[in-house]
């Protein structure tokens, strides 16, 4: 197939490049100076001349609770237009298939938990990243209208929960949790540093996802398109406290000093887990561990702080 992947620079876009079912594939993955997505003219006349099979809409700006709380209309704004602007023209093109991208923050903050694929738009978002989620929920919304207006169309959306891994980000300005939290206890480790500090109590719960194994779901949608439902959540189905994250990746990094809990800092939703009901009646599974995934996420980090 020639697939058109947007993002392909980005944590997701470069492990589905990577995956192994990529062989036999083009990927098509311009970067922003080959291609501007937020260039509507553009971008429809490169995907019309470049006749993809199916495009994959991985691009997005992302980022960890501090930059969503400092920068919404940037998270609103860019993920909004990037999505607008590849799904219609997309469809200006004649591409009869497009994998999209969500996000668990599209889910309300008090729906309750595990968040079935049903709870989309049924109650308020979560403060601190609802620019972004609101982008991520109109784009999901759109690739639904034209489905039902264009029955040709197949437009359907991914429902990842929170991921890391290999390509991800590290700098704490930018970064999610895992990442922020590798950085920051490695840091500690090199600093012989007695402490380390975990924003508000860490009892909140979150659901996390190594980015190969969402790279080899988003290879297995494509590979079954027609069997996919419209909206899917993938995730492992289980969560944990940010506590425990803190103190899994310490054991990985050998960092054996403790936490402080700063409680003045937001935490954001009490718990976010996806239902993987439908997911694993459609028949996949995540198969990463959550040590497997932190143990080589944090080898890619040291191979980039050597590089």
């Amino acid at each position: 197939m020639r697939i058109f992947l947007t993002g392909g620079r980005g944590m997701v876009g470069q492990n589905f490049a990577e995956h192994s079912a990529s062989a036999g594939h083009e990927i098509l993955a311009p970067n922003s100076d080959e291609l501007n997505l937020l260039d509507f003219s553009a971008l429809s006349g490169w995907i019309k001349k470049q006749v993809p099979d199916i495009v994959v809409h991985a691009a997005g700006r992302v980022g960890g609770i501090q930059a969503n709380i400092r920068e919404p209309v940037a998270f609103l704004i860019e993920n909004l237009d990037l999505g607008r602007n590849v799904v219609l023209a997309a469809r200006q093109a004649g591409v009869k298939y497009l994998l999209n991208l969500g996000s668990s923050c599209m889910y309300p903050r008090n729906a309750p938990n595990p968040l079935d694929e049903e709870a989309i738009l049924t109650g308020a978002l979560e403060p601190t990243n609802e620019g972004y989620a609101l982008a991520k929920i109109v784009v999901a919304r759109l690739c639904d209208y034209l489905g039902k207006e264009e029955p040709e169309l197949h437009y359907k959306t991914l429902i990842p929960c929170n991921l890391y891994g290999r390509h991800d980000k590290f700098d704490p300005k930018h970064s999610h949790l895992i990442p922020a939290v590798i950085h920051k206890i490695h840091q500690a480790k090199v600093d012989n540093a007695a402490e380390v500090e975990v924003w508000g109590t860490g009892n909140v719960r979150r659901e996390f996802m190594y980015s190969g194994d969402l790279a080899d779901c988003m290879w297995q949608a494509i590979d079954r398109f027609e069997s996919l439902p419209n909206y899917l959540n993938v995730g492992p189905g289980e969560d944990n406290s940010i506590l425990d994250y803190y103190q899994v990746v310490a054991r990985i990094i050998g960092f054996n000093g403790t936490f402080v809990h700063d409680l003045s800092k937001p935490e954001g939703m009490a718990q976010k887990l996806v239902s993987t009901k439908r997911l694993d009646t459609w028949g996949w599974r995540a198969t990463t561990t959550l040590e497997e995934g932190i143990a080589r996420t944090y080898d890619f980090y040291l191979r980039g702080l050597k590089a």
